[in-house]
């Protein structure tokens, strides 16, 4: 049920990525084929004690609203591994739903209602499947929280799903409407760390898949993006599978779509030069997937039907900025971010002030890449810091990664590594592509100039503390011996790993950078398994590392999705530096069948708020049968934001 409804059974698919791009570590791959599986001990991580915090200015772009501080020892007692259908944190914490499927999100909107949904009435309540949370303040005790909705479970929403063909046409946009974005407000209980929907929702916004979006930046016009519906190329209708996302200095949310290649059918009847491109973005082009789809939207809206709409999978797959103080903001696609399956787009500040913004694609293969802004970032609240502030994102630089491995004589998983320019503006530095062609077939772009192809590249995150980026790899079980090499250390990686990238100079906009790799994930027994060097009879075992984020300590919170250990997904923590780095204790577990998503720790550390995804999507789970009743007991699962606190006696930060 996951791979079908989460990304289209890309994984049974071969990796789009047929580029001949050569991995860095081809002959590396060969040494370490005949010597088998990796050794515990060849992992030791190539950067030691990190000395030095980030510019105030870089810290700053992290959102928070308290200076990023040092220590901040992990003090709770960690969660075992479980299969229960429930939430479980650790001793001295409590936690809550926030916010459900189908809770009223707009003034006016109507309660749930299982059994008598509507598109009119989802069009107005919080969407399904939950990813990224960013809070946005409105005072000490008050915030605007946004929510991406990546997906929907059709066969846990309705009775009897059999498909898009069979679907009623109400059904299927119930489901578009499902998607997008909701903007709520919410309050704090008292003085706890426990947070509820605020009574006043004038601010509050439901996004989806029919809200009206401007294309911005390079490649807006471009007859790539001109439709019928769109003969200028500069209009979208909605954003689709948005996953993790962002937050900029300027206190907007960046929201990313991803998996947008899922929703659309009649490839083979696109025009011959279009088919190279949509085959790149997993849209097959060999045969003709029939209208009778799993999800059917073109039976409502023939603009997913490719064969009559070719360039309209050209308009999905970008970062889109959105103001989620302003309710009537029109959400702009970033086209200078470049077009692939984002999973996330964090950024920082450069030494002078540009603004940085770190992108992964979320595939087997693919590419991490990072956009500079050509423009410094202005701060404060006036009409002109807006004004030009809103304009960063439309004139850079984006660049992609390839790495370089140093040899493991030394017993180390580390190099050095560049990052190669592909489009500055109007000007392209691929050979054979032009600016707009870069920013629409991006992974064509990054194929040409011989980019590093990684393990599923998903959430990257800059540390505020110590200036490091971290990114995700998931994992990549289609990785044979020979394609290994240094950042990609194992054969058939279905456990993934993260990776550290410091900067030259620790200046974000820099084009050269070193890297290492401080945790190589599954189960601790496993000799291949590293964890910074630190004692992993000690460590909880954690699988498939998803999305991102840090403490104000500096600590690495890490939720994993698609746990490859038997177990539920969680949560974990990991101090990154001291005596304790590398010790990950397990925080939560989510629901059975359930993916862990956000997460979002509070500036003040009082909170720690969790999407649970997907409860129940196990193969075979349906509305009339279902794997979890997360959390209402009512029969049926709905995915929600929770929040967890400190409830026991000591300091009310979580972690400590």
């Amino acid at each position: 049920m996951t791979c079908v409804y989460r990304c289209g059974n890309q994984c049974a698919h071969e990796p789009p990525n047929t580029s001949g791009n050569e991995y860095f570590g081809d002959v590396m791959s060969r040494v370490l084929s005949r010597r088998g599986l990796l050794r515990a001990g060849a992992l030791v991580a190539g950067v030691g004690g990190i000395a030095g915090a980030l510019p105030a200015a870089a810290a700053a772009a992290t959102g928070a609203t308290a200076p990023a501080r040092a220590g901040g020892a992990l003090t709770f007692t960690p969660v075992a591994p479980n299969t229960r259908d429930d939430v479980t944190v650790p001793d001295g914490y409590g936690w809550d739903v926030v916010l459900r499927w189908g809770d009223p999100v707009l003034p006016g909107a109507p309660e749930f209602d299982f059994e008598h949904q509507t598109a009119e009435a989802q069009r107005q309540q919080f969407g399904y499947n939950c990813d990224y949370v960013m809070l946005f303040p409105l005072g000490p005790d008050r915030g605007l929280l946004t929510v991406n909705h990546e997906y929907t479970n059709e066969e846990l929403m309705f009775h009897g799903w059999q498909g898009g063909a069979s679907a009623t046409e109400e059904q299927i946009r119930i489901s578009m409407a499902a998607h997008g974005m909701s903007v709520v407000e919410v309050e704090r209980v008292g003085h706890t760390g426990r947070w509820r929907p605020a009574q006043r929702r004038h601010r509050n916004r439901r996004i989806h898949t029919h809200t009206p979006m401007l294309l911005t930046g390079p490649a807006a016009g471009s007859d790539l993006l001109k439709t019928k519906a769109d003969p200028n190329g500069r209009w979208v209708l909605g954003m689709l599978n948005n996953c993790s996302g962002g937050r900029t200095p300027w206190g907007t949310v960046l929201t990313c779509e991803e998996n947008f290649h899922q929703y659309f059918v009649g490839g083979d009847g696109a025009p011959e030069p279009a088919k190279p491109g949509l085959q790149r973005y997993g849209i097959p082009t060999d045969r003709r997937i029939p209208s009778s789809g799993y999800r059917g939207w073109e039976r409502v809206d023939e603009r997913f039907d490719l064969a009559k709409h070719p360039n309209e999978a050209n308009r999905f797959g970008y970062v889109v900025e959105i103001d989620p103080y302003d309710p009537d903001f029109v959400p702009r696609k970033r086209t200078h971010l470049g077009r692939f399956k984002h999973e996330a787009a964090n950024t920082t500040l450069s030494a002078d002030r540009r603004v940085v913004v770190y992108l992964g694609d979320d595939e087997r293969f693919e590419y991490i890449y990072k956009f500079v802004s050509r423009h410094r970032y202005l701060p404060g609240d006036s009409r002109k810091a807006r004004e030009h502030n809103l304009r960063l994102l439309d004139e850079g630089t984006l660049y992609v990664a390839r790495f370089t491995g140093d040899g493991t004589a030394d017993g180390q998983y580390d190099g050095t590594g560049e990052w190669i320019p592909l489009v500055s503006g109007n000007v392209s530095h691929v050979p054979g592509m032009t600016a707009e062609e870069v920013l629409v077939f991006t992974r064509l772009a990054a194929d040409k100039v011989g980019a590093t192809k990684m393990d599923r590249p998903e959430d990257i995150e800059r540390n505020p503390v110590t200036g490091e980026v971290y990114a995700a790899l998931t994992n990549n079980t289609r990785r044979t011996p020979g394609q290994v090499d240094e950042a990609n250390p194992r054969p058939a990686n279905k456990h993934g790993h993260v990776l550290a990238i410091r900067e030259a100079g620790d200046d974000a906009a820099a084009e050269r950078f070193t890297w290492h790799i401080p945790l190589v994930c599954g189960d601790p027994n496993d000799p291949s398994t590293y964890f910074a060097g630190y004692d992993k009879s000690k460590v909880s075992p954690i699988s498939c590392p998803d999305n991102l984020t840090f403490d104000a300590a500096g600590n690495l919170w890490i939720a994993t999705d698609g746990n490859a250990l038997g177990s539920n997904d969680g949560l974990f923590a990991m101090p990154v530096r001291g005596p304790e780095r590398g010790h990950v204790k397990q925080f939560l577990t989510v629901p059975h069948g359930a993916e862990t998503c956000g997460p979002l720790i509070t500036a003040d550390q009082r909170t720690c708020f969790v999407a649970v995804q997907h409860p129940g999507e196990v193969d075979g789970a349906s509305a009339d049968n279902p794997a979890s009743t997360w959390p209402d007991r009512r029969g049926f699962p709905r995915p929600s934001v929770i929040c967890v606190w400190r409830t026991g006696p000591g300091s009310p930060r979580i972690g400590a």
